[in-house]
């Protein structure tokens, strides 16, 4: 019996008067990981919407796949969106691509989907390949719950939002935190980490996932910072924070602390004091004050 030559599969319903958005997965490093789905697609869109067409051109060369680029990135996505949502709207299939990995998470896309949503546009995913998940996996550190955070902010900016997380962690999260850093801004994040979580709470890093010289790198924040203080960090990077420990008193022991100074500073300099003291954001302490200060009264 004769085996039934290969179809591609179908990836949607396209009808003459509405096209179809595809978001392809593309790998993170190593070009084998792709779905022969994933390939399908690129071939048989009607155009490629990518970060860089010279990085989406490395992945097309190497599986023989000849189609139009388009860039499509933070820069132009909101003005070039409106054209591209005739072109659906014209029946035209549309394939967006990222650098690598999965489209749309810490990467150009999101504008153009909701447009499409928004135009009763059909769109489909095409899962694969994702840097943050591949880490995960690898890190040793509990997986569920899990947050995505993207790119940490810069300057200032960036202790804040450590700060805000480690606040909601005293509220009572209790999660494994993600994200995605650049080589020459990760010992002065790994540092800030260690200013308002503390140096024995464990992280890990992951760098080159998928490639020849993949590595992750496990241990406190202590230990990766002397690490790294050590061995330059190079290539892609995924930083992974781990959740506090178990006898990490959080929101008990912030109330013990403010009550404390309370008893001998008004609401405004006993927030001050104990801010500085569990580097949390001084509107949350300052907030939290209040409240008690207000059932100590009553």
């Amino acid at each position: 019996m004769s085996e039934k030559p290969y179809t591609p599969p179908d990836h949607g319903s396209l009808s003459s008067s509405t096209g179809q958005l595809m978001l392809v997965a593309t790998p993170v490093g190593n070009l084998a990981d792709i779905s022969q789905r994933a390939l399908d697609a690129l071939k048989m869109a009607d155009a490629i919407l990518c970060e860089d067409t010279r990085v989406t051109t490395k992945l097309l060369r190497h599986y023989g796949i000849s189609n139009q680029l388009f860039p499509l990135h933070d820069h132009n996505e909101q003005d070039r969106t409106p054209a591209l949502i005739e072109r659906l709207r014209q029946g035209q299939c549309l394939a967006l691509v990222s650098d690598a990995g999965t489209p749309i998470v810490s990467d150009p896309g999101y504008r153009l989907v909701r447009a499409a949503q928004e135009a009763d546009i059909a769109i489909t995913s095409l899962p694969g390949a994702n840097a943050a998940v591949t880490a995960l996996t690898l890190s040793g550190l509990p997986p569920i719950p899990f947050m995505f955070l993207g790119f940490p902010p810069r300057g200032e900016a960036r202790r804040h939002s450590f700060a805000a997380l480690r606040a909601a962690e005293q509220a009572g999260l209790t999660a494994t935190l993600i994200w995605y850093e650049s080589p020459h801004r990760l010992l002065e994040t790994l540092k800030t980490q260690q200013q308002v979580f503390g140096a024995d709470r464990p992280a890990a890093v992951g760098r080159e996932l998928t490639k020849h010289f993949e590595e992750m790198i496990r241990g406190s924040l202590a230990d990766l910072i002397a690490h790294f203080e050590e061995t330059a960090p190079r290539g892609e990077i995924t930083l992974l924070l781990g959740p506090p420990a178990a006898e990490d008193t959080g929101a008990q022991e912030l109330d013990q602390t403010l009550m404390a100074a309370l008893k001998t500073h008004s609401v405004k300099d006993a927030a001050a004091l104990v801010a500085g003291i569990v580097n949390l954001p001084k509107r949350t302490v300052y907030n939290r004050a209040l409240e008690l200060a207000k059932q100590k009264k009553g």
